[in-house]
């Protein structure tokens, strides 16, 4: 089993939209039985607070019936999770300095999965909550195809795969 943490600024926007979206990814493959997603923020500034309105119109439109609350990210959280999905640059920064470089193979850019390998903007700032979404779908689509492709044996024990 692979314990997927995804994160962002503040756990209200970016990375609960990937939690939702990989969730997803993961059940409609028949392989949701092989992970274990969360996200995290690198700030304590939303801790508690449920998944930003405009995101969560999103989702709804989506689809998706997806309730979250915003945690920090914790070392521990760090040590157990098998891949860290950051958004941005400056997320990627905030978690090796919590993480320090012992664990720095395990932090990813999100979007380093896109064809075009970019940043995922907050869409707190940009308001631009659809391209957000549509950035993180195909980020996340392109990291479990790399995940079946580069780990695939790490499936077997799923009769359904």
């Amino acid at each position: 089993m692979f314990t997927v943490t995804f994160v962002c600024l503040g756990n209200i926007c970016r990375s609960p939209m990937a939690e939702a979206v990989f969730l997803r990814l993961a059940e409609e493959r028949g392989v949701e039985l092989s992970f274990n997603v969360n996200s995290r923020a690198t700030s304590d500034c939303e801790e508690g607070n449920a998944v930003y309105p405009p995101v969560q119109k999103v989702l709804r439109e989506k689809g998706y019936n997806f309730s979250h609350r915003a945690k920090k990210l914790t070392l521990s959280d760090i040590k157990n999770a098998d891949y860290i999905l950051v958004m941005d640059k400056m997320n990627y920064a905030d978690v090796i300095r919590l993480a320090g470089a012992e664990y720095a193979e395990k932090v990813f850019m999100l979007g380093s999965f896109l064809t075009e390998g970019k940043e995922i903007d907050d869409p707190w700032y940009t308001r631009e909550f659809n391209i957000a979404y549509s950035e993180i779908y195909a980020a996340c689509v392109g990291f479990l195809n790399y995940l079946m492709r580069e780990r695939s044996a790490a499936f077997n024990y799923d009769k359904r795969f």
